[in-house]
């Protein structure tokens, strides 16, 4: 591909004859307004979007969007390498967000407090996206994801909604956490990036397993295998747009529109009719986000 094409947004793909939403989006990463981007996911069957906070800012943004637009849904949470960054600060801005003084135990637990009213709106459907991130956050920040996490359980099993979890390489400890808190009764695994025998794990405790565009991608045999296993009564797809474009678009930056690429994908490794993927990715996706 062409260095110049890599600013092109990719094409509409062929729309969906079943309409499915995208579960995880993040419109206000993505250059674009939130009426033209639900123009153009709608135009080839993507209804529905669920909008995903990652920080305070990000989660009142989701909330309050949500609240304009009848077809979006937020989640509200504090992303899990947001956790060490207010407790320990980012004093060389690793995080790409500048730098931060360190706030402490007490600062985030002012930053849960929000997240927790925040959960009580009614356009706030999940809380999300929580869970743990060993791949950039070091050692030293384990305590306050494991803290933040188990927060953000609480908050979702008091006000109802479902946990969106954002697990990256820390597979045992988020399904322990889980274990020893206690599920909420709805648990989505957001781009899900275990193995077929995580999936199973998953799946027997009834958690929804959302996979993204890179299940299209040449190193994702085991994602696809993992897919392979999932039923489809749990399945769920998303875009985590701007990022993990599907292929053959991969390094341009993603959007809801390019759903039905990775519902294709999906369909191929489960050998189901994609308008069958379709419909069961509907329902469950209406039932996870309880809408």
């Amino acid at each position: 591909m062409a260095p110049q094409d890599k600013d092109t947004p990719p094409p509409p793909p062929e729309p969906l004859r079943v309409p499915v939403a995208d579960s995880h989006t993040h419109l206000d990463m993505q250059e674009t307004t939130v009426e033209a981007a639900l123009a153009k996911a709608a135009a080839v069957g993507v209804t529905t979007l669920v909008q995903v906070g990652c920080d305070l800012n990000g989660s009142r943004w989701a909330a309050d969007t949500a609240a304009a637009h009848p077809d979006v849904h937020a989640a509200v949470a504090l992303h899990p390498n947001e956790a060490p960054r207010i407790v320990l600060g980012d004093p060389d801005g690793w995080s790409r967000q500048g730098a931060r003084e360190a706030g402490g135990d007490a600062a985030l637990d002012a930053a849960l407090a929000e997240i927790d009213a925040l959960a009580a709106r009614p356009e706030v459907r999940g809380v999300g996206e929580t869970g743990l991130d060993y791949f950039r956050t070091g050692p030293e920040g384990i305590a306050a994801q494991q803290r933040s996490f188990r927060a953000h359980i609480e908050i979702a099993k008091r006000h109802g909604k479902a946990l969106v979890i954002h697990d990256r390489e820390a597979h045992d400890d988020v399904l322990r956490i889980l274990r020893e808190e206690g599920a909420p009764d709805r648990v989505v695994f957001h781009c899900f990036s275990g193995d077929a025998a995580m999936a199973k794990t998953c799946a027997d405790a009834g958690y929804f397993l959302s996979f993204a565009g890179n299940i299209t991608f040449k190193n994702a045999q085991p994602l696809r295998d993992a897919l392979a296993v999932a039923p489809p009564e749990l399945l769920l797809v998303e875009t985590d747009a701007p990022f993990l474009t599907p292929a053959p678009y991969r390094g341009r930056a993603n959007a809801p529109y390019l759903i039905p690429l990775t519902v294709r994908a999906m369909a191929g490794v489960k050998a189901m009719h994609e308008d069958a993927l379709a419909s069961a990715i509907a329902a469950n996706s209406a039932r996870a986000f309880g809408y």
